[in-house]
């Protein structure tokens, strides 16, 4: 953890009658701050995530991780690996759509409630459709979804009944997706769709694709971990959290 950096697990009472846990990293320096949502992978708020939320924290953000998986596992923390990917995947599937939006809100108005002022999304994998989700329903000024699972389809219960590309149209913030060329869970189509679908619907966005690289890139506990596409990546998703947020 960074010096100039507090951090805390705090609890989050959540609009169905649920308590959410969370992880939050925020600023020494005197606020206030704006907020990130940062959302999880499918194996929950990892190290990798509490990391993420660091960094966030260290460039002047609140930055909140909350457990999706709350209803069903709480504190569910996977091992990057076959084993975790099959737990991730057997919470994923009892996660609906109605409930990670009111985490989703029940997270905005926490860190609301904390003092920030402007609020972004910040998701990975399984988070990045999240975010992008949250993002259709929610006034978040900026969204950054990482190589986002599932955005065109109805396979898992997040994006049921109506794929969540078909809610595009309301995201009122500026969109940041980050995919790898060689990621065999987001393809090329499936990427140009989502593209179409925010053009169509007016959203200011941009589409990056890292060719050879693979799922996960930005994890450094994976074994598809790029360092060069995650320095990039970051360098873009600071110059939009600075520039949506921080003004």
């Amino acid at each position: 953890m960074k010096s100039d950096v507090l951090t805390e697990r705090i609890e989050i009472p959540v609009g169905d009658g649920t308590t959410m846990g969370g992880y939050l990293a925020r600023p020494t320096a005197a606020g206030p701050h704006p907020g990130v949502l940062v959302v999880h992978e499918l194996f929950g708020v990892t190290a990798h995530i509490r990391d993420v939320c660091e960094r966030l924290a260290g460039r002047g953000y609140l930055a909140l991780a909350p457990d999706f998986y709350h209803r069903s596992e709480p504190a569910a923390e996977l091992p990057h690996d076959a084993t975790g990917r099959e737990r991730g995947f057997g919470l994923l599937a009892k996660l609906r759509r109605d409930e990670a939006l009111a985490d989703a809100t029940a997270a905005l108005a926490k860190l609301s409630e904390l003092g920030s002022g402007r609020a972004g999304a910040c998701g990975l994998s399984l988070g990045g459709h999240i975010a992008y989700l949250a993002a259709t329903a929610l006034p978040f000024a900026a969204v950054v979804a990482a190589y986002p699972g599932w955005l065109t389809g109805t396979e898992i219960g997040i994006s049921q009944p109506e794929p969540t590309v078909d809610l595009t149209p309301g995201i009122r913030g500026r969109v940041l997706i980050l995919c790898g060329g060689a990621d065999h869970a987001v393809g090329g189509a499936e990427m140009d769709a989502v593209g179409a679908a925010l053009t169509a619907a007016g959203v200011a966005h941009e589409i990056v694709s890292y060719p050879g690289v693979q799922h996960g890139f930005m994890c450094d506990r994976r074994g598809t971990y790029d360092p060069e596409a995650t320095a990039d990546a970051w360098s873009r998703i600071d110059a939009l959290l600075d520039a949506e947020l921080a003004s």
